[in-house]
């Protein structure tokens, strides 16, 4: 296997163990990259862009990430906060009067940053065309009663967060989540990531290859919440992935597209203080909000903060006494965010394992960085 790309000598086992999910994982195609202080140290490739293995990933081969594009989502809320336009304890009211209704009115935007409004699915059946129609998909969130009390639980808004976010950051700026991404974010910061792809990108875009069905919670298991409520999300794994429809829409809680290089580009300045490559997006007081721990989780072992995930899920390959946030993709994708040593790292790839906690690429990449850093 050829693995393109640079790798600084220092961290030459990463390369070493982004090889392996290619021999041992059943990579096709993939990107790995890390930033250290605001440098990058690691930016490499390899493998296929589509599942013939006719393609070649190439250094500016993008792909859907899925919820990985949360943690962009959550820094457009961010960069609004840092500005002084959005708070997050205010209700959702003052910037959405319209989401008030049938019980939602004590609903804070922390709840939607949070994963604890209590609207994870979208209450009725919604067809592939309502969801790629943002107005469709406003209307119906509007007339949903919640399913929990806002802020009572913490379960994962998969697909609505987006939504619920996206519609905040509209109704302040004026701009969609994608367009609001692009100028204020992905321009300044030269990040090649996209929320909303323009069909000019598609042939450079990497085919989604599915990685079987996604496994279903037994009905023992179903929370009390969730028993008789209709999600009503449609299918959206690959083939539908890569369709137009999907690839075009603005769907800010899970499609966005990018590679690893530009995932890390988009959240360095998290990690360092505020400011990357000569721009400076957020304040540290700003960034201090992501810790605000919002809930538990159901279902994940996962404390999550303001838009980004807390502990859990990548606990086992990262020191105690690190301070992190990160999330992750439907698939494998994965951001890691680590304030402690002013890390961050992003594993991207095109064929999805719907082990969805425990994938070991990513996993096996963070541990061995971990592991450098520690001289093992």
């Amino acid at each position: 296997m050829i693995i393109n790309g640079y790798c600084d000598e220092k961290f030459s086992a990463l390369r070493e163990e982004f090889e392996k999910n290619f021999e041992e994982h059943n990579d096709i195609g993939a990107s790995f990259a890390l930033t250290i202080e605001g440098e990058y140290v690691v930016d490499i490739w390899g493998g296929n862009r589509d599942g013939a293995k006719t393609l070649p990933w190439e250094e500016n081969t993008i792909v859907c990430v899925f919820s990985t594009t949360k943690t962009m989502t959550a820094l457009c809320a961010l960069l609004l906060f840092d500005r002084g336009e959005l708070n997050f304890d205010d209700p959702v009211t003052k910037y959405w009067p319209e989401y008030g209704q049938n019980g939602k009115e004590s609903t804070l935007v922390r709840h939607f940053l949070g994963h604890t409004a209590g609207l994870p699915g979208f209450g009725e059946k919604v067809t592939k065309e309502e969801l790629y129609d943002w107005n469709s998909v406003i209307k119906v969130l509007e007339r949903q009663e919640p399913w929990w009390s806002p802020g009572e639980y913490c379960a994962y808004h998969a697909i609505t967060q987006g939504y619920l976010v996206g519609e905040i950051v509209r109704r302040i700026s004026g701009e969609s989540l994608g367009g609001f991404f692009r100028t204020h974010i992905a321009e300044p910061l030269q990040a090649d990531f996209h929320i909303g792809l323009e069909p000019s990108h598609y042939p450079r875009t990497a085919e989604m290859l599915s990685g079987g069905e996604i496994p279903q919670m037994p009905e023992s298991m179903t929370p009390d919440y969730m028993k008789g409520r209709e999600d009503g999300t449609p299918n959206v794994m690959p083939p539908e992935t890569n369709s137009d429809g999907w690839r075009k829409t603005e769907s800010p809680a899970a499609n966005g597209h990018g590679n690893a290089r530009s995932v890390v580009r988009a959240q360095t300045p998290i990690v360092n203080g505020g400011s990357a490559f000569g721009v400076d997006l957020l304040s540290p007081h700003t960034i201090e909000q992501i810790f605000r721990e919002q809930g538990d989780m159901s279902g994940m072992g996962v404390k999550h903060g303001i838009g980004y995930g807390l502990s859990g899920l990548f606990a086992s390959a990262i020191p105690n006494d690190t301070k992190t946030c990160f999330w992750g993709g439907a698939g494998g994708s994965t951001i890691i965010l680590d304030h402690t040593n002013r890390a961050c790292m992003s594993y991207v790839m095109n064929q999805m394992d719907m082990n969805m906690l425990g994938d070991r690429r990513g996993a096996n990449l963070t541990s061995r960085f971990y592991q450098i850093l520690s001289g093992q």
